[in-house]
């Protein structure tokens, strides 16, 4: 590794089998991404009180499961990964990271593995004002050097623009793919929506109740196939666009 000459392939991984919850360990070069992929969380949340953070489960779209997070931003990057048409999967609490730093035994369990058809991407999570503590800077130094050493992508998430936040959250609500008629989905994908104000999509069909035209068009942009701005506040005016 560049700060202590150790080579990428005496690190350590270690993860949890999802069927039994067993350990199994790995040289970090010689554990396969299909294995981590399927890997169950290698710590659970805990609750106590006077915590400072809030833990839970989010039931994602994407791999039809629930994912667990450890605190409003881990949910926050949860719901962009979630809404990220490239992704795949998503695993919490993927694995931990064991290695050899400056002569010193170091771990890392990162908060998110993704796979995405770009790659997989591991990422923590982490507030911004964090990122100038020199422990927190050191693990993630080592963490990303590992990581991009296998060809993968590492990112460290912060605070998330708030605008975009709310939009996806709200968009998040309508994630649920077996509360949509596929018959009226079907209705709302043969219009002409490309360029349109949502205020007017959603009256797009008539004799169908607008909150339900509400409901499948809000589903369609979740899943992509219209397009908003998402940095600007989402409203009646907001303009629908088809995918390229």
């Amino acid at each position: 590794m560049g700060r202590s000459g150790d080579k990428a392939s005496s690190v350590s991984v270690s993860y949890r089998r999802a069927d039994d919850l067993s350990e199994v360990a790995r040289e970090w070069t010689a554990a396969g991404i299909d294995e981590l992929a399927n890997a169950a969380p290698w710590r659970t949340f805990r609750w106590h009180r006077g915590q400072k953070h809030y833990s839970g489960t989010y039931w994602s779209s994407t791999i039809g499961n629930h994912v667990i997070y450890e605190s409003r931003l881990e949910l926050a990057r949860l719901l962009f990964a979630d809404f990220d048409m490239s992704a795949r999967q998503i695993v919490a609490q993927p694995f931990l990271l064991r290695a050899s730093v400056d002569r010193k035994p170091r771990k890392h369990i990162p908060d998110y593995l993704l796979i995405t058809d770009a790659g997989p991407v591991v990422v923590d999570v982490k507030p911004a004002r964090r990122l100038a503590d020199p422990k927190v800077a050191f693990t993630f130094e080592w963490t990303r050097e590992l990581v991009e050493a296998r060809g993968w992508r590492y990112e460290v998430a912060t605070e998330p623009n708030v605008v975009q936040l709310e939009n996806v959250r709200f968009l998040a609500g309508y994630r649920r793919d077996w509360l949509f008629r596929p018959e009226l989905l079907a209705q709302v994908r043969e219009q002409n929506l490309d360029g349109a104000p949502l205020a007017d999509a959603l009256n797009c069909l008539p004799g169908v109740h607008i909150h339900q035209v509400k409901a499948a068009v809000l589903h369609l942009i979740w899943r992509q196939e219209l397009l908003i701005d998402l940095s600007e506040p989402l409203s009646g005016r907001t303009e629908l666009r088809r995918p390229a």
